[in-house]
């Protein structure tokens, strides 16, 4: 006898003489309709996706091409921006003076005719500032020569003060030493033919830059002339050596006691 494994005739031959409340028999049972029902459902399924490109590309396309669409621009004015008031603020800084520089050149042997810039000179940069850093000039640059001044020299104003011996650098001196100008005085002095005459005669004077001896002034005498004599001697005196501060002439007071004594 041949079975069909599809049928159920099978399963009483399997389950002869077993329980057959078993749940196995009853899945048994009922595995011919599943089976049915699951090829069909896979057959479905299978020829859904074998025609599924084909029912796609029959479709119609979704993105229709739309038309070039007349636009319309109007202008829209918008309202004036509203301006913002700012505080009061303290005006800006004024500018940094403009400082005077000087450039620099380095110095290097070259023929007369080569030479194109001299270095600045020591009395140019007295009142000068030299920058930072070094500033790059146009070689091409265009020389202007401004014209020469007319403007007065500066004057300089000559030392006229009398200075002390005592706090003098050099003091003034007569040539030959001091013992050379008290023998000049001795020699030309012309004592008063007075018996008994003695004193000291005390006279002041100025040693000019040039040497000269002026402002001759005598502070006390004995009378009988003795000052006026002394005066006299002193204009006859030839130049002395200026004295000297901090490397210049100067002008020098100078004082001087003259001894007289007439002969008995």
């Amino acid at each position: 006898m041949k079975l069909d494994i599809i049928k159920n005739q099978w399963l009483d031959i399997v389950f002869e003489g077993r329980n057959k409340i078993y749940g196995a028999y009853e899945l048994r049972k009922s595995n011919q309709k599943t089976t049915v029902r699951a090829l069909i459902i896979g057959s479905v399924i299978f020829s859904l996706l074998i025609a599924a490109p084909v029912i796609a590309n029959l479709l119609p396309d979704s993105k229709t091409e739309e038309g070039p669409k007349d636009i319309k621009i109007t202008t829209v004015k918008l309202p004036p921006k509203k301006e913002e008031i700012k505080p009061n603020l303290p005006p800006p800084p004024p500018p940094p003076p403009k400082v005077d520089q000087v450039k620099f050149v380095k110095p290097v042997v070259a023929k007369a005719n080569e030479v194109t810039e001299e270095p600045p000179k020591l009395v140019e940069l007295k009142e000068k500032k030299i920058g930072a850093e070094t500033i790059k000039g146009d070689p091409d640059a265009i020389l202007h020569v401004e014209p020469v001044g007319t403007g007065t020299a500066a004057v300089v104003e000559e030392d006229n003060q009398v200075y002390n011996t005592a706090g003098i650098e050099v003091k003034p001196e007569f040539p030959g030493g001091i013992e050379k100008f008290y023998k000049f005085v001795g020699n030309n002095y012309r004592t008063p033919e007075e018996e008994g005459l003695k004193g000291k005669v005390y006279v002041t004077f100025v040693v000019e830059k040039d040497g000269s001896l002026t402002d001759i002034k005598v502070l006390r005498d004995i009378g009988y002339g003795t000052g006026t004599e002394a005066i006299r001697v002193l204009k006859k005196c030839p130049k002395w050596n200026p004295g000297e501060q901090n490397g210049k002439k100067v002008r020098v007071l100078y004082s001087l006691p003259i001894t007289i004594q007439s002969a008995d």
